[in-house]
């Protein structure tokens, strides 16, 4: 069984978590992992599948901070791919350095920018 639960700040910073389908289970917290571990215990109260059901948490968040996190998961996302492609160019140029010019590891570090460890561990990746 699956509960959504909805979770939301109240004027005086504290987070209050509900469970709609479930009247009268609810509970609140100084922290979002705190008000998470109290709405089961809640729930629990109410049902007999708390321990072993599956939340589906709802963070209500302001417009425009619900808007900054998406951009800053966005930006991670993009990060992580640029990371990636860095990666597998950095290697390409590492193999193309040690075997078609024959260069030794050190000096295909030197020009890359990087230490020879690193350009061992590409080139055995």
């Amino acid at each position: 069984m699956t509960y959504d639960v909805v979770i939301e700040r109240d004027s005086s910073g504290a987070w209050l978590a509900r469970v709609p389908s479930v009247r009268g289970c609810h509970t609140y917290g100084r922290t979002l992992g705190q008000v998470r571990e109290r709405i089961r215990e809640a729930l629990s109260l109410w049902v007999d599948d708390a321990d072993s059901a599956e939340l589906a948490f709802d963070v209500r968040l302001p417009a425009k901070i619900r808007t900054e996190l998406e951009r800053a998961h966005a930006a991670r996302e993009r990060s992580i791919d640029a990371a990636s492609e860095a990666k597998e160019a950095f290697r390409a140029a590492a193999a193309d350095l040690t075997s078609s010019l024959a260069l030794s590891r050190r000096d295909a570090a030197e020009l890359l920018g990087l230490s020879h460890q690193r350009v061992q561990q590409l080139l055995e990746g």
